[in-house]
Formats: C-alpha cells, structure tokens, sequence
C-alpha cells in the first residue's frame, strides 16, 4: 500500500496516538451519527457498511447496534486494532480493511451505507475520496460524513483555524466549508439530502493531548489566539479574558444518496 506524504503523516499520527481514543474519547458520543440515521426512511436502514477512518470504531459501533453490518476501514493498523476490539467487546464481529480514504479496496456497489466521521479533514484527497464513496455503493446507498468545518464562505476565518489545526496536528490537511462540501459531493454524482452546521464547544485546550501536540506548537497556537482579529473572535465565539480558553467551531453533518 503506498501512501503519499499527507497519508503517511496521518498514518503515522494515529498509530501513535491510537491508545487515547478509547471508550473515553469526545467521539464515543454518537448522538450526531444517530440524528443522520434519523433522516434515512427505516426500511432502507440495512446491509453493509463501510467505516472509511474508522479511527477508534465509534461509529462503527453505533451503526453495528443499529442493525448494519460494518466493515472498519483506516490507513492505521493501530486504529483498527482497537476499533475491532471495542466492537468484539460488544459482542459484534467485524471485517477490517488497511487503506487511505482515497483508495477503497472493495468492488462497485458492495455497500448499502458509508460513512466518515470527524476524519476528512486530514485526507490528501477529499474529492477523490468522496468519488470513491460514490463507487463502492449500492444505487440508492446513502454516504454520511461529518466533520469539522468552518463558517460559510469565511476565508479569515477558515485560515486562521487552520493555522490552529495545523500546529496541534501536523497530519491535518484542511477543513472545508459547506459550499465546498456540497459541490464535491454533488460533482461525484450524488444527490445531497441534507448538510447542517451546528457548533461545536471548545472549553479548553485538553485536545492537544490527544495529538501529542509539541512545547512549541503548544505556544505558537496561544500566540495564534491572542492575535486573533475581531472577526475571527467573533467567528468563533473566542473567549480570552477569564479562565480557560473558549471558543466554538462548527461541525458538518452531510447525508447524500447515490
């Protein structure tokens, strides 16, 4: 499996840190994946599944207890490792595939759902792997991303986080707005059902944890915060003057259907 130098460094990142995103993990709360559920009519709620990133199996697991069949899929033999044992600790046996987001090893129309969640932002290649998705599903399978994201057509804003994500994880690419979203989504030949914003709290700077951000880094994202301009402040909902740092950024929820 080769891996180009956006994929190696997010390989590499998360078999280094594979070990701290266990049951604990902000992502174990699955309530976003459950709302997109919701918008999928139930008779079509079946089949296989494919977990692109599967990171520590979160959403694999929620959508194992929902009646699918999951096959974890991520470039980080750590990452599956720990997702396939957090599924068997819950009594689901599960499929796991090694590969980018870019390059899905499975034929046409193999799966009835895939999904990707708090993960596209560290590809080389979204719209390829969103091409990929559209591949690999059944007619009338559905792709559910979530993600990170930014205000709507907010380019200080959008440079300034990225600034941010870059420095607490070096195996970030970039986060996309919903207009860049939806015209890659709709480019591959899906229809988009549904793409909503809703903000994400930040209380504090524990995340660099998880990334194992650097001494250096650590600073240089502080420097960041200070200089904030007014309107990345107020983008953000940036709070400096008392206590811990604060601030909130939007997370994307997208449903869309080959």
């Amino acid at each position: 499996m080769a891996l180009d130098s956006q994929q190696q460094r997010s390989a590499a990142q998360f078999d280094r840190q594979a070990a701290n995103y266990g049951k604990q993990h902000i992502l174990a709360d699955t309530r976003d994946v459950s709302a997109l559920l919701d918008r999928i009519p139930l008779p079509e709620r079946h089949g296989r599944v494919l977990d692109v990133a599967t990171g520590g199996g979160h959403t694999a697991l929620a959508l194992a207890k929902a009646g699918y069949q999951p096959v974890l899929g991520d470039l980080a033999p750590a990452m599956l490792e720990n997702a396939a044992r957090l599924l068997a600790a819950e009594g689901f046996q599960t499929e796991t595939a090694l590969f980018p987001a870019e390059e899905i090893p499975f034929p046409d129309a193999s799966f009835r759902l895939v999904s990707c969640r708090v993960a596209p932002h560290h590809f080389s290649d979204v719209a390829g792997f969103v091409r990929e998705c559209h591949r690999v599903l059944e007619k009338g399978g559905y792709l559910m991303v979530i993600d990170g994201s930014l205000p709507d057509e907010d380019p200080e804003t959008a440079e300034w986080l990225h600034q941010i994500e870059k420095l607490r994880d070096p195996s970030h690419g970039r986060l996309l707005d919903r207009p860049t979203w939806s015209r890659i989504i709709r480019e591959a030949g899906f229809d988009l059902l549904h793409a909503e914003l809703q903000p994400m709290a930040q209380p504090n700077l524990e995340y660099f944890d998880a990334a194992a951000t650097s001494p250096e880094n650590r600073q240089k994202v502080q420097d960041l915060i200070r200089g904030a301009s007014p309107h990345v402040r107020e983008a953000m909902a940036l709070q400096t003057d008392d206590g811990p740092i604060r601030w909130s950024w939007q997370r994307i929820s997208l449903l869309a259907v080959k």
